[in-house]
């Protein structure tokens, strides 16, 4: 097995053979922009390259790790037409190791005890230390190099994440940027990605003394981070057929049924997500979600309150079409909603959850307001009017209100020519 598989092949410019025992890259972006699938990335590159990894996630669970890396393995397998695909997974799935802390449980000890037990235990030393979701704050001037220092000890390259504000999303190569620049002298290796919509840069903005070139490294898929071209070579990212994109949504009338509609007619896959006992119109793509499915998106009524500044029905049956709404923006890449703006900048009606929930992940997600026919953005803590969005993600959610009139359709039925061209007769 070898790393001529790795979608991100060369990402490790620093060194040859990778960033370098010892060393720090970190990879920068404002919040959506997929920086743990970048992340993912770079680990599943060492593991294509026979190495062990530790993968250490703040804030997040065992499965939704593992999710990601199942779901790029699968992505590469895929396009690579890999035929031994389930073994290859289970050997990769052996040389890795992730790890859960909370916010403020990471410390260096910590995870030297962490790496220790997984060497002793599984005699696998990492190669690659992947730490996600660390909030860097005024500890972090201590404790970076502390944590730097320990993958020097083990051997290992050590990689971070690292959301930085969206007021420097416009300043390609501008060196390390908040809040990672009071740990500048300790990264060897920034990496800034840019959110172009159908694809994002990826801009060297440290490369240790070297001096870094303005034209991003590379470009890269918005959902899966796999590489799309090289250097400067200005070739255009092609668009993805539209059988690759898959509409995410309830399947229920009006703005859903629309969307799934279309979704068809342009040839796009969809997943309705529902539950026993409530009717959808949609019964393509159709996923009735068990029980224990629906409680992964649960959400308590004072939390739901304080967040939509209204009450809604405390009844089971309200509880499970929110819980289905989670499903249908976690995996999703951007929000499209149709009904109406309130002056509290939240979206009217039950289905105004997935405009909160993709507001909450910073996610895209887009507004078509029926009353005043017009397109608006969620941009920096408010709504931006747009002139005619297209679907740059092959994941995306269109939902909205039951009653639909004949401007939310029209908006609709645009989004979808604007996106893959007229439908074919």
């Amino acid at each position: 097995m070898n790393n001529e598989m790795s979608a991100l092949r060369n990402l490790h410019i620093s060194a040859e053979g990778g960033l370098g025992k010892g060393k720090l890259g970190v990879v920068m972006a404002p919040a959506g922009v997929g920086k743990t699938a970048c992340l993912v990335q770079i680990g599943l590159e060492s593991l294509l390259n026979d190495e062990e990894i530790f993968h250490v996630a703040v804030g997040q669970t065992v499965e939704q790790v593992n999710a990601w890396y199942d779901s790029l393995f699968d992505d590469l397998a895929e396009r690579r037409k890999i035929e031994n695909r389930d073994e290859m997974h289970g050997q990769l799935t052996r040389r890795r190791v992730i790890k859960i802390f909370t916010e403020n449980s990471l410390d260096a000890a910590r995870l030297r005890e962490a790496i220790d037990l997984f060497r002793k235990y599984m005699n696998l030393t990492p190669k690659t230390i992947l730490i996600d979701g660390f909030v860097w704050g005024e500890a972090s001037a201590q404790l970076i190099p502390e944590i730097k220092a320990l993958a020097a000890e083990v051997g290992a390259a050590l990689w971070m994440t690292a959301t930085t504000p969206r007021v420097y999303k416009a300043v390609s190569g501008a060196g390390i940027t908040p809040p990672c620049d009071r740990c500048a002298a300790c990264i060897d290796l920034g990496l800034r990605l840019e959110s172009r919509g159908s694809h994002v840069d990826v801009f060297v903005v440290k490369d240790g003394d070297k001096q870094v070139p303005a034209e991003p490294l590379m470009q890269l898929h918005p959902e899966t981070m796999r590489r799309l071209r090289v250097g400067s070579e200005h070739t255009p990212v092609p668009r993805l057929p539209a059988s690759d994109y898959m509409l995410l949504s309830g399947g229920a009338n009006g703005a859903e049924a629309e969307f799934g509609a279309c979704a068809e007619r342009w040839g796009l896959s969809e997943s309705n997500f529902s539950f026993p006992g409530r009717g959808a119109v949609r019964s393509r793509g159709l996923i009735e979600l068990t029980d224990d499915e629906l409680l992964q998106g649960d959400v308590s009524s004072a939390y739901l309150k304080a967040h939509m500044h209204r009450s809604y029905p405390d009844t089971p049956l309200f509880r499970k079409v929110l819980q289905s709404i989670w499903h249908q923006v976690n995996t999703s890449g951007e929000v499209f909603h149709i009904g109406q703006l309130q002056g509290d900048n939240t979206a009217r009606g039950g289905t105004g959850w997935a405009v909160e929930l993709a507001k909450h992940w910073g996610k895209p997600v887009y507004v078509f307001d029926q009353d005043r026919c017009t397109w608006y953005r969620w941009q920096d803590h408010e709504w931006v009017e747009v002139q005619k969005p297209t679907i740059a993600r092959d994941r995306f959610t269109g939902t909205g209100t039951r009653f639909l009139n004949d401007a939310g359709k029209k908006a609709i039925h645009d989004l979808f020519e604007d996106s893959f061209g007229p439908v074919a007769r």
